[in-house]
């Protein structure tokens, strides 16, 4: 992958003030142009809290219903605005209940800084009341972790934090500091942090290498383009444009490329990957030359490995080098941060364009349309889909929205038929598949892009994970749209026992709640829609809304999601049933 993220403005602080450590923390935040964290106070937290308390004017804290709700909510925003999200929790139970965020925010590729609270230094290793050894517990999720027990570490380590964490290919970095560091006064100055000797974020370039690719590619008779969240992550939207439209290949996405090229582009072929699109899927064991760019080969994308474009030569534009020849041999690989790399490579490509090669798309694509899509979209039987659901949402939002997703059925339904038509418009849990992720992430969306509309997506089973959440919005009045789409299943698992374990839904039948009444606690508006005639006025209803507002809908109980390519299988192997 790929990153140039937008840094908040930084200023720095280079008259010596004598501060505690938690007030350095603070300044530190506010150095980094940092506004806006989400966060759980507690006991060994609480110095840096007292701090908050006094500079409210200037650093606003969002008090989530729980930690992951934090962790969930710094993603969603970072996810959005291209800044580092900030998270703050306390020791013991409040570090380790950001570990999920953590690790989704590791393999997503996600910026955000974790600061934790932590027991006294003169306690450590002695089983304290809320000690945990958070940064052993985080080393193997996050891209750097550090534990400060010294005031006088504090702005260095704050520094580094933020630069690791927004620099190269982004990620999650956490900072453990104990209460006697918070407590403890020093002289304070800061610094940001612009390079670090032993860490190199983004590769040169290359020329030579750039030359071999642009070779294949010339020469490709049936080139086929694959990309992902490294075009997002290092803001190449525009020379990835350039670069297809210069050369007429066709381009595929995965789950989390989603919205950096907009789905009506007519180069634009689908999504890749178990439950992406039938011809791109299809055709990558046919193309001749396989062009990733910003992307990791997960095995969702690829399947089977061992049958995964065996015929084509493989060129791998990569920010990362330890993701290079991890899953697929590549021929050529091209190190650099992605917009560098396609800057360099666009004057070596020639125009062309590959009109027959696409046809064979579009052939495959009006099988899916035939056999699936219509279903989905435009059904003729009486039950609700999951499809015209996002269908609807298309139309009241014009692909305007930020779409954001739990992860089962729905995610893989919302990600197939949702329009695209600005970047930063997808927000998921790719990697990991962490239910509980939508609702926060959405709450952070929308605190960061305050001028977009954010409409989550949700499967009635992730939706009940973090439900707390619905607290959060109540008080800070952020206008989020919800849309749960309730089938009373853990969907995608039951899926998955239809097909391969004879209909033995083993602990996938959920007996819910009552939605919206438990939405009306939270003084939200609400709406339910059982019947097709109501969708489409209720959907529209929700987008008008000032506020924010709860949709429920109710949908077929046993619709399955495809195409499908079971696990171990080749991704020419797809199902379409």
């Amino acid at each position: 992958m790929s990153t140039k993220l937008k840094k908040q403005s930084i200023n720095m602080v280079e008259k010596k003030i004598t501060i505690t450590g938690a007030e350095a923390i603070v300044k530190c935040l506010l150095a980094e142009g940092i506004d806006l964290l989400y966060g759980y106070p507690g006991g060994a937290i609480m110095p840096v809290y007292d701090e908050l308390y006094k500079y409210q004017d200037k650093l606003h804290h969002v008090l989530t219903r729980h930690e992951q709700g934090a962790i969930h909510a710094a993603q969603g925003y970072a996810r959005a605005t291209g800044k580092v999200g900030v998270a703050i929790a306390t020791s013991g139970p409040g570090a380790t209940n950001l570990v999920t965020g953590i690790a989704d925010a590791q393999i997503d590729s996600t910026p955000v800084v974790c600061i934790t609270g932590q027991v006294g230094s003169h306690l450590l290793g002695s089983d304290a009341f809320q000690e945990t050894d958070i940064v052993g517990i985080s080393t193997p999720v996050t891209k750097w972790n550090y534990q400060i027990t010294k005031a006088s570490d504090i702005p260095q380590v704050i520094a580094k934090a933020f630069y690791i964490a927004r620099s190269g290919r982004p990620g999650p970095v956490l900072i453990d500091i104990t209460k006697d560091a918070q407590f403890e006064e020093f002289e304070f100055s800061y610094t940001p942090c612009t390079s670090i000797r032993s860490y190199k974020p983004a590769p040169t370039i290359d020329m030579s290498k750039v030359q071999e690719a642009a070779t294949l590619i010339n020469s490709a008779k049936k080139p086929f383009i694959v990309f992902g969240q490294g075009i997002i992550l290092s803001e190449a939207e525009e020379e990835f444009k350039a670069f297809i439209e210069k050369s007429g290949i066709p381009s595929a996405s995965t789950l989390l490329g989603l919205s950096a090229l907009s789905n009506k582009h007519p180069l634009y072929v689908g999504m890749v990957g178990m439950h992406g699109n039938y011809a791109p899927n299809k055709l990558t064991n046919e193309c001749d030359v396989l062009i990733a760019i910003g992307m990791r080969f997960d095995d969702r994308v690829t399947g089977n490995l061992a049958t995964y474009a065996k015929q084509a030569k493989i060129i791998h534009f990569e920010i990362d080098p330890a993701e290079v020849d991890k899953n697929i041999k590549t021929d050529v690989a091209v190190l650099g941060d992605a917009k560098e790399s396609l800057k360099a490579i666009l004057p070596q490509i020639k125009e062309n364009s590959h009109n027959q090669w696409l046809e064979e798309f579009k052939k495959y694509q009006a099988i899916e349309f035939d056999k699936i899509i219509k279903q989905d979209l435009y059904p003729t039987k009486e039950g609700l889909t999951m499809g015209e659901v996002i269908k609807e949402i298309n139309k009241a939002s014009k692909g305007d929205a930020i779409i954001v997703t739990d992860v089962g059925q729905h995610q893989m339904i919302a990600c197939r038929y949702a329009d695209f038509n600005k970047t930063k418009s997808n927000i998921t849990s790719g990697g990991l598949g962490t239910m509980g992720f939508a609702l926060p992430a959405a709450i952070g969306a929308k605190m960061g892009m305050p001028e977009r509309e954010v409409v989550a997506v949700i499967g009635d089973g992730g939706y009940q994970m973090t439900i707390q959440e619905l607290g959060t919005i109540l008080q800070t009045k952020a206008a989020v749209k919800i849309v749960v789409l309730n089938n009373e299943f853990l969907g995608m698992v039951r899926q998955w026992q239809q097909l391969f374990f004879d209909k033995r839904y083993a602990s996938t039948v959920m007996t819910n709640p009552d939605f919206v009444t438990i939405a009306k606690g939270y003084h939200l508006q609400t709406n339910k829609v059982t019947k097709r005639e109501d969708l489409a006025s209720a959907v529209e209803e929700m987008m008008q809304a000032k506020e924010a507002y709860f949709l429920e809908v109710c949908v077929e109980k046993e619709d399955n999601v495809f195409p499908m390519i079971p696990t171990g299988a080749s991704v020419s192997d797809v199902r379409l049933s």
